[in-house]
Protein backbone atom coordinates (compact mmCIF):
# COMPACT_ATOMS: atom_id res chain seq x y z
CA UNK A 1 0.00 0.00 0.00
CA UNK A 2 1.24 3.50 -0.61
CA UNK A 3 1.65 5.63 2.49
CA UNK A 4 2.36 8.97 2.54
CA UNK A 5 2.10 9.32 6.46
CA UNK A 6 4.83 5.81 6.48
CA UNK A 7 7.81 8.12 4.70
CA UNK A 8 7.12 11.43 6.51
CA UNK A 9 7.43 9.23 9.96
CA UNK A 10 11.01 7.97 8.35
CA UNK A 11 12.48 11.31 7.31
CA UNK A 12 11.63 12.35 11.33
CA UNK A 13 13.36 9.39 12.67
CA UNK A 14 16.71 10.05 10.51
CA UNK A 15 15.85 6.46 8.43
CA UNK A 16 14.98 8.37 5.04
CA UNK A 17 17.06 7.04 2.09
CA UNK A 18 17.77 8.68 -0.57
CA UNK A 19 20.48 9.13 -3.93
CA UNK A 20 23.58 11.09 -4.09
CA UNK A 21 24.31 11.05 -8.35
CA UNK A 22 27.54 10.71 -9.73
CA UNK A 23 28.77 12.80 -12.99
CA UNK A 24 32.56 11.97 -12.63
CA UNK A 25 34.87 9.36 -11.39
CA UNK A 26 38.15 9.64 -10.57
CA UNK A 27 39.55 6.79 -8.75
CA UNK A 28 38.63 7.23 -5.10
CA UNK A 29 37.54 10.74 -6.49
CA UNK A 30 34.40 11.60 -7.17
CA UNK A 31 32.23 14.42 -8.76
CA UNK A 32 28.64 15.03 -6.71
CA UNK A 33 26.37 18.15 -7.98
CA UNK A 34 29.90 19.73 -9.31
CA UNK A 35 32.15 19.17 -5.96
CA UNK A 36 34.17 17.08 -5.82
CA UNK A 37 34.62 13.99 -3.16
CA UNK A 38 36.55 11.66 -1.65
CA UNK A 39 35.01 8.28 -2.00
CA UNK A 40 35.17 5.78 1.19
CA UNK A 41 32.14 4.15 0.87
CA UNK A 42 32.75 2.21 -2.42
CA UNK A 43 33.47 -1.51 -2.62
CA UNK A 44 35.70 -1.26 -5.84
CA UNK A 45 38.44 -2.23 -3.07
CA UNK A 46 41.25 -2.36 -5.78
CA UNK A 47 40.66 0.32 -7.94
CA UNK A 48 39.76 -2.19 -10.69
CA UNK A 49 36.47 -0.44 -11.83
CA UNK A 50 38.79 1.98 -13.11
CA UNK A 51 41.18 0.44 -14.36
CA UNK A 52 42.61 0.78 -18.45
CA UNK A 53 42.44 -2.91 -19.53
CA UNK A 54 39.12 -3.35 -17.74
CA UNK A 55 37.84 -0.76 -19.48
CA UNK A 56 39.28 -1.34 -22.76
CA UNK A 57 38.14 -5.04 -22.43
CA UNK A 58 34.76 -4.44 -22.20
CA UNK A 59 34.74 -1.72 -25.09
CA UNK A 60 36.00 -3.89 -27.34
CA UNK A 61 34.06 -7.07 -26.57
CA UNK A 62 30.56 -4.44 -26.77
CA UNK A 63 32.28 -3.53 -30.56
CA UNK A 64 32.06 -7.16 -31.73
CA UNK A 65 29.58 -8.89 -29.61
CA UNK A 66 26.93 -6.05 -28.81
CA UNK A 67 25.92 -4.52 -25.50
CA UNK A 68 23.25 -6.91 -24.11
CA UNK A 69 23.54 -10.38 -24.13
CA UNK A 70 19.74 -10.63 -25.33
CA UNK A 71 18.69 -13.60 -23.56
CA UNK A 72 18.57 -16.27 -20.80
CA UNK A 73 22.15 -18.51 -20.68
CA UNK A 74 19.79 -21.69 -21.31
CA UNK A 75 18.68 -20.03 -24.52
CA UNK A 76 20.97 -18.09 -26.82
CA UNK A 77 22.73 -16.10 -24.03
CA UNK A 78 25.53 -17.63 -23.08
CA UNK A 79 28.65 -16.49 -25.13
CA UNK A 80 31.97 -18.14 -25.26
CA UNK A 81 33.27 -14.93 -22.81
CA UNK A 82 30.65 -16.83 -20.31
CA UNK A 83 32.01 -19.86 -20.65
CA UNK A 84 35.85 -18.61 -20.53
CA UNK A 85 35.07 -16.90 -17.48
CA UNK A 86 33.18 -19.73 -15.88
CA UNK A 87 36.34 -21.96 -16.56
CA UNK A 88 38.95 -19.65 -14.85
CA UNK A 89 36.91 -18.29 -11.96
CA UNK A 90 37.12 -22.25 -11.53
CA UNK A 91 40.69 -22.01 -11.38
CA UNK A 92 40.89 -19.33 -9.48
CA UNK A 93 38.94 -20.61 -6.75
CA UNK A 94 40.54 -24.47 -6.98
CA UNK A 95 37.22 -25.33 -7.60
CA UNK A 96 36.35 -27.93 -10.40
CA UNK A 97 32.88 -26.26 -11.86
CA UNK A 98 31.43 -22.45 -11.83
CA UNK A 99 28.25 -21.04 -13.02
CA UNK A 100 27.71 -17.18 -13.27
CA UNK A 101 24.60 -15.39 -12.05
CA UNK A 102 23.51 -11.77 -13.26
CA UNK A 103 23.91 -10.59 -9.70
CA UNK A 104 24.96 -11.82 -5.89
CA UNK A 105 21.64 -10.77 -4.78
CA UNK A 106 19.93 -13.68 -7.48
CA UNK A 107 22.64 -15.60 -6.90
CA UNK A 108 22.23 -16.10 -3.05
CA UNK A 109 18.13 -16.55 -3.80
CA UNK A 110 18.83 -18.91 -6.58
CA UNK A 111 21.37 -21.30 -4.66
CA UNK A 112 19.45 -21.80 -1.26
CA UNK A 113 16.20 -22.14 -3.00
CA UNK A 114 17.39 -25.11 -5.05
CA UNK A 115 19.55 -26.87 -2.53
CA UNK A 116 16.95 -26.49 0.18
CA UNK A 117 13.33 -27.40 -0.53
CA UNK A 118 10.58 -27.43 1.02
CA UNK A 119 10.77 -28.71 4.78
CA UNK A 120 14.48 -28.86 4.53
CA UNK A 121 16.26 -26.84 7.09
CA UNK A 122 18.32 -23.19 6.59
CA UNK A 123 20.05 -22.23 9.53
CA UNK A 124 22.21 -18.58 8.93
CA UNK A 125 24.23 -16.27 10.72
CA UNK A 126 21.99 -13.14 12.36
CA UNK A 127 23.94 -10.91 10.49
CA UNK A 128 24.16 -12.06 7.51
CA UNK A 129 23.78 -9.73 4.54
CA UNK A 130 20.03 -9.81 3.14
CA UNK A 131 20.04 -11.65 0.18
CA UNK A 132 21.44 -14.52 2.36
CA UNK A 133 18.23 -13.75 4.49
CA UNK A 134 15.88 -13.35 2.11
CA UNK A 135 17.02 -16.44 0.71
CA UNK A 136 16.24 -18.49 3.51
CA UNK A 137 12.86 -16.74 4.06
CA UNK A 138 11.42 -17.27 0.31
CA UNK A 139 13.24 -20.54 0.20
CA UNK A 140 10.37 -22.38 1.71
CA UNK A 141 12.42 -24.22 4.11
CA UNK A 142 12.46 -24.03 7.76
CA UNK A 143 14.56 -20.98 8.35
CA UNK A 144 16.83 -20.15 11.68
CA UNK A 145 18.71 -17.86 12.63
CA UNK A 146 21.51 -18.31 14.71
CA UNK A 147 23.49 -15.33 16.96
CA UNK A 148 26.71 -13.45 15.26
CA UNK A 149 29.59 -15.76 14.90
CA UNK A 150 28.20 -18.42 18.20
CA UNK A 151 29.12 -21.45 17.30
CA UNK A 152 27.36 -23.05 20.20
CA UNK A 153 24.01 -21.49 19.03
CA UNK A 154 24.29 -22.91 15.66
CA UNK A 155 24.74 -26.13 17.01
CA UNK A 156 22.07 -26.03 19.51
CA UNK A 157 20.23 -25.01 16.89
CA UNK A 158 21.64 -27.50 13.53
CA UNK A 159 21.48 -30.53 16.08
CA UNK A 160 17.95 -30.49 16.87
CA UNK A 161 17.45 -30.79 13.20
CA UNK A 162 17.86 -34.28 12.05
CA UNK A 163 18.77 -34.82 8.15
CA UNK A 164 21.55 -32.06 8.23
CA UNK A 165 20.30 -28.80 6.26
CA UNK A 166 22.26 -25.22 4.77
CA UNK A 167 24.20 -23.28 7.18
CA UNK A 168 24.57 -20.58 5.48
CA UNK A 169 27.10 -17.53 6.44
CA UNK A 170 29.19 -14.61 4.74
CA UNK A 171 33.29 -14.93 4.41
CA UNK A 172 33.25 -11.50 5.67
CA UNK A 173 30.36 -9.32 7.17
CA UNK A 174 29.82 -6.73 5.17
CA UNK A 175 28.53 -4.19 7.80
CA UNK A 176 30.85 -5.29 10.48
CA UNK A 177 33.83 -6.24 8.39
CA UNK A 178 34.57 -9.31 10.91
CA UNK A 179 35.42 -12.56 9.60
CA UNK A 180 32.99 -15.89 9.72
CA UNK A 181 34.75 -18.69 12.20
CA UNK A 182 34.61 -20.69 9.06
CA UNK A 183 36.84 -23.82 10.05
CA UNK A 184 34.44 -24.29 13.41
CA UNK A 185 31.32 -23.73 11.39
CA UNK A 186 32.70 -26.48 8.88
CA UNK A 187 33.11 -28.80 11.28
CA UNK A 188 29.61 -28.50 13.01
CA UNK A 189 28.50 -28.68 9.10
CA UNK A 190 29.96 -31.99 8.71
CA UNK A 191 29.33 -33.49 11.92
CA UNK A 192 25.87 -33.15 11.13
CA UNK A 193 25.58 -33.88 7.55
CA UNK A 194 24.56 -30.37 6.57
CA UNK A 195 26.27 -28.25 3.85
CA UNK A 196 28.06 -25.46 4.32
CA UNK A 197 27.57 -21.99 1.83
CA UNK A 198 29.84 -18.93 2.21
CA UNK A 199 29.34 -16.02 0.70
CA UNK A 200 32.56 -13.99 -0.25
CA UNK A 201 31.67 -11.12 -1.32
CA UNK A 202 33.51 -8.79 -0.01
CA UNK A 203 36.78 -11.62 1.11
CA UNK A 204 37.50 -12.79 -2.81
CA UNK A 205 40.60 -10.61 -3.87
CA UNK A 206 41.61 -9.28 -1.36
CA UNK A 207 41.89 -11.47 1.62
CA UNK A 208 44.66 -14.08 1.29
CA UNK A 209 48.01 -14.41 0.04
CA UNK A 210 46.66 -15.37 -3.41
CA UNK A 211 43.22 -12.83 -3.05
CA UNK A 212 41.31 -16.20 -2.86
CA UNK A 213 39.76 -15.04 0.21
CA UNK A 214 38.48 -16.61 3.63
CA UNK A 215 38.38 -19.88 2.44
CA UNK A 216 41.90 -19.72 0.95
CA UNK A 217 42.78 -17.35 4.50
CA UNK A 218 41.46 -20.27 6.72
CA UNK A 219 43.21 -23.48 4.23
CA UNK A 220 39.90 -24.78 3.61
CA UNK A 221 38.76 -26.94 1.16
CA UNK A 222 35.83 -27.68 -1.56
CA UNK A 223 34.89 -30.45 0.72
CA UNK A 224 34.94 -27.85 4.06
CA UNK A 225 33.08 -25.34 2.27
CA UNK A 226 31.14 -27.07 -0.48
CA UNK A 227 29.35 -24.33 -2.03
CA UNK A 228 31.00 -20.74 -2.20
CA UNK A 229 29.42 -17.43 -3.54
CA UNK A 230 31.06 -14.50 -4.72
CA UNK A 231 30.83 -11.25 -6.88
CA UNK A 232 32.48 -9.34 -9.10
CA UNK A 233 31.37 -5.76 -7.79
CA UNK A 234 33.45 -5.33 -5.21
CA UNK A 235 37.54 -6.53 -5.44
CA UNK A 236 37.05 -7.37 -9.46
CA UNK A 237 35.21 -3.86 -9.77
CA UNK A 238 32.98 -5.04 -12.39
CA UNK A 239 29.56 -6.43 -12.37
CA UNK A 240 27.71 -9.76 -11.19
CA UNK A 241 28.71 -12.71 -9.50
CA UNK A 242 28.79 -16.37 -9.46
CA UNK A 243 28.70 -20.07 -7.85
CA UNK A 244 31.64 -21.82 -7.65
CA UNK A 245 31.75 -26.10 -5.98
CA UNK A 246 31.39 -29.65 -7.65
CA UNK A 247 30.43 -30.96 -10.76
CA UNK A 248 27.24 -32.00 -9.17
CA UNK A 249 26.61 -28.85 -7.32
CA UNK A 250 26.28 -26.79 -10.78
CA UNK A 251 24.45 -28.55 -12.45
CA UNK A 252 21.68 -29.18 -9.90
CA UNK A 253 22.14 -25.29 -10.10
CA UNK A 254 21.59 -25.30 -13.63
CA UNK A 255 18.21 -27.54 -13.31
CA UNK A 256 16.79 -26.21 -10.77
CA UNK A 257 17.72 -22.38 -9.68
CA UNK A 258 15.29 -20.18 -11.16
CA UNK A 259 17.24 -17.08 -10.62
CA UNK A 260 19.52 -18.25 -12.87
CA UNK A 261 17.19 -20.12 -15.79
CA UNK A 262 14.83 -17.38 -16.59
CA UNK A 263 16.63 -14.45 -16.66
CA UNK A 264 19.16 -12.47 -18.86
CA UNK A 265 22.73 -13.41 -19.28
CA UNK A 266 25.21 -10.70 -17.97
CA UNK A 267 26.55 -8.79 -20.99
CA UNK A 268 29.61 -10.31 -22.52
CA UNK A 269 31.14 -7.26 -22.42
CA UNK A 270 31.08 -7.12 -18.94
CA UNK A 271 32.45 -10.71 -18.58
CA UNK A 272 35.18 -10.08 -20.96
CA UNK A 273 36.13 -7.03 -18.37
CA UNK A 274 35.64 -9.56 -15.30
CA UNK A 275 38.03 -12.38 -17.34
CA UNK A 276 40.83 -8.69 -17.14
CA UNK A 277 39.97 -8.12 -13.63
CA UNK A 278 40.39 -11.65 -12.41
CA UNK A 279 44.14 -11.78 -14.65
CA UNK A 280 45.28 -8.38 -13.31
CA UNK A 281 44.50 -9.02 -9.49
CA UNK A 282 46.71 -12.50 -9.13
CA UNK A 283 49.03 -10.47 -11.26
CA UNK A 284 49.02 -7.03 -9.65
CA UNK A 285 49.36 -8.36 -6.09
CA UNK A 286 50.40 -4.83 -4.70
CA UNK A 287 47.44 -3.72 -4.98
CA UNK A 288 45.83 -6.29 -2.26
CA UNK A 289 49.66 -5.24 0.02
CA UNK A 290 48.50 -1.46 -0.58
CA UNK A 291 45.46 -1.98 0.35
CA UNK A 292 46.24 -3.57 3.84
CA UNK A 293 48.74 -1.01 4.63
CA UNK A 294 45.97 1.45 3.85
CA UNK A 295 43.73 -0.33 6.58
CA UNK A 296 46.71 -0.54 9.16
CA UNK A 297 47.42 3.03 8.32
CA UNK A 298 43.32 4.28 8.82
CA UNK A 299 43.22 2.04 12.36
CA UNK A 300 46.80 3.44 13.83
CA UNK A 301 45.30 7.08 13.28
CA UNK A 302 41.96 6.41 14.02
CA UNK A 303 43.13 4.89 17.39
CA UNK A 304 45.92 8.24 17.99
CA UNK A 305 43.07 10.66 17.61
CA UNK A 306 40.58 8.59 19.41
CA UNK A 307 37.82 7.16 17.81
CA UNK A 308 36.85 3.96 18.82
CA UNK A 309 36.48 1.81 15.77
CA UNK A 310 34.82 -1.73 16.06
CA UNK A 311 36.88 -4.87 15.44
CA UNK A 312 37.96 -5.07 12.04
CA UNK A 313 40.89 -6.25 10.37
CA UNK A 314 39.22 -5.72 6.31
CA UNK A 315 38.62 -2.98 4.18
CA UNK A 316 35.37 -2.96 5.85
CA UNK A 317 35.64 -0.14 9.34
CA UNK A 318 32.77 0.55 11.08
CA UNK A 319 32.58 3.50 13.39
CA UNK A 320 29.15 3.20 15.55
CA UNK A 321 27.31 6.24 16.42
CA UNK A 322 24.18 4.72 17.83
CA UNK A 323 21.66 7.33 17.31
CA UNK A 324 20.11 7.83 13.49
CA UNK A 325 20.03 11.94 13.68
CA UNK A 326 23.58 12.41 14.84
CA UNK A 327 24.54 9.88 12.35
CA UNK A 328 22.98 11.71 9.48
CA UNK A 329 24.20 15.04 11.24
CA UNK A 330 27.96 13.97 11.60
CA UNK A 331 27.93 12.22 8.05
CA UNK A 332 26.34 15.46 6.09
CA UNK A 333 29.04 17.56 7.75
CA UNK A 334 32.01 15.23 6.55
CA UNK A 335 30.21 15.20 3.55
CA UNK A 336 30.69 19.22 3.32
CA UNK A 337 33.64 18.97 3.96
CA UNK A 338 34.62 16.66 1.19
CA UNK A 339 34.44 13.31 2.14
CA UNK A 340 31.63 10.39 1.52
CA UNK A 341 31.04 8.42 4.03
CA UNK A 342 28.35 5.26 4.20
CA UNK A 343 25.77 6.00 6.66
CA UNK A 344 24.38 2.60 7.56
CA UNK A 345 20.62 2.71 9.81
CA UNK A 346 18.50 0.45 10.96
CA UNK A 347 17.10 -2.39 9.34
CA UNK A 348 20.14 -2.39 7.44
CA UNK A 349 21.80 -2.96 11.48
CA UNK A 350 19.94 -3.32 14.17
CA UNK A 351 18.63 -0.56 16.50
CA UNK A 352 20.93 1.66 18.47
CA UNK A 353 23.78 0.49 15.85
CA UNK A 354 23.70 3.11 13.44
CA UNK A 355 27.15 3.40 12.07
CA UNK A 356 29.12 5.37 9.63
CA UNK A 357 30.62 2.53 6.99
CA UNK A 358 34.20 3.51 6.47
CA UNK A 359 35.51 1.13 3.46
CA UNK A 360 39.21 1.56 2.14
CA UNK A 361 40.85 0.78 -1.30
CA UNK A 362 44.20 0.96 -2.63
CA UNK A 363 44.02 4.34 -4.26
CA UNK A 364 43.24 5.88 -1.22
CA UNK A 365 46.52 7.84 0.18
CA UNK A 366 47.09 8.46 3.51
CA UNK A 367 46.93 11.94 3.83
CA UNK A 368 43.31 11.76 1.99
CA UNK A 369 43.01 9.02 4.85
CA UNK A 370 44.23 11.56 7.68
CA UNK A 371 42.42 14.55 7.00
CA UNK A 372 38.79 12.49 6.75
CA UNK A 373 39.70 11.24 10.30
CA UNK A 374 40.85 14.26 11.07
CA UNK A 375 37.51 16.05 10.60
CA UNK A 376 35.77 13.09 11.98
CA UNK A 377 37.32 13.28 15.24
CA UNK A 378 36.59 17.19 15.61
CA UNK A 379 33.04 16.59 14.79
CA UNK A 380 32.66 13.90 17.48
CA UNK A 381 34.55 14.26 19.76
CA UNK A 382 34.93 17.87 19.89
CA UNK A 383 32.12 19.16 18.04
Amino acid sequence: MLDSEYLETLKQDGLYRSHKQISEVDGVRVKVDGRWLINFCSNDYLGMATHPEVINAAQQSAQTMGVGSGSAHLICGHRSAHHLLEKELADFTGRPRALLFSTGYMANLGVIAALSGRGGLVLEDRLNHASLLDGGLLSGARFKRYQHADIADAEVKLTAASGGGLLVTDGVFSMDGDLAPLPKLADLAQKNNALLMVDDAHGLGVIGDQGGGVIEHFGLTVEDAPVLVGTFGKALGTFGAFVAGSETLIETLIQKARTYIYTTALPPAIAEATRTSLTLIQQESWRRLKLHENIGFFKQTANRLGLSLMPSDTAIQPLLIGDNKQLMDVNEAVFGQGFWLGAIRPPTVPQGKARLRITLSTHHQQQQITAMLEALAKLLLIG
